[in-house]
């Protein structure tokens, strides 16, 4: 039994494109991958990654791709366009955070983000395919396999998973990163960014921070055993502390 996941892609089409190939080349094109979300925002190519894995998705490969925090951010402007996250501690716009990654997402579909509001708004209307929209509004919040629970962000020690807050599986850090809580499965997260994946015994980091120039990490996860996969090979993970 093995899983494979992917980290936060961020628009980064070539480099999710390289990740496949390396869990193809140790698990054969019908592998399990899972994603922990963040398609979108920052890199370069937002638009082909959502079309990537849509189409793979229609065409029966075996994907799984969970809802990051980014992903809400396209088409709750879309269809709620004065919507703030309550997860951003500055309370700043998706459009007037430049840190976010908004307008690279937008120049992926051919918009200038710098249009005042309400033309931009009606233009991303028109360009931004509404199976798109549907696409990243809908992504399951966590996927739950007998090796791991992948989510995006981690979640709340001490509550169910079925009672979890999609405001904290989407954005957790403080409470969940210092856990030391033996979780029952693996979480297997992204959404903090390090400068490669970390496996903290309860918990494994995936986010090696592609939205900052670095690689995408693509793990295999087995029975007792975590490895990142890499051009000439596996690498064992263990956990810091061990």
């Amino acid at each position: 039994m093995r899983l494979y996941a992917i980290g936060d892609v961020h628009g980064q089409l070539d480099l999710l494109k390289a990740a496949h190939e390396r869990i193809f080349h140790d698990g054969g094109r019908d592998a399990l991958i899972v994603h922990v979300g963040d398609l979108v925002d920052r890199g370069p190519d937002s638009r082909g990654v959502v079309d990537y894995l849509m189409t793979g998705q229609d065409r029966g490969q075996p994907w799984v791709v969970t809802r990051g925090n980014h992903d809400r951010f396209l088409p709750k402007f879309m269809h709620d366009p004065d919507w703030v996250d309550p997860g951003l501690a500055s309370q700043r716009h998706w459009l007037d955070h430049p840190g976010l990654g908004a307008a690279a997402t937008l120049a992926s579909y051919g918009l200038d983000a710098d249009l005042p509001r309400a033309e931009l708004l009606e233009q991303t209307r028109r360009a931004v395919p509404e199976a798109h929209a549907t696409y990243l509004a809908s992504l399951p919040l966590y996927y739950l396999h007998p090796l791991a629970l992948v989510v995006h962000a981690g979640i709340r020690p001490g509550v169910d998973l079925q009672d979890q807050d999609e405001q904290d599986l989407v954005w957790i850090r403080q409470g969940f990163l210092e856990s030391t809580d033996d979780f029952g499965p693996l979480v297997v997260h992204g959404h903090t960014a390090l400068e490669t994946a970390t496996h903290y015994g309860n918990r494994l980091n995936i986010d090696g921070g592609a939205a900052y120039g670095r690689p995408l990490c693509a793990v295999v996860i087995e029975p007792g055993q975590v490895h990142l996969l890499q051009d000439d090979g596996r690498v064992p993970l263990t956990p810091e502390n061990s």
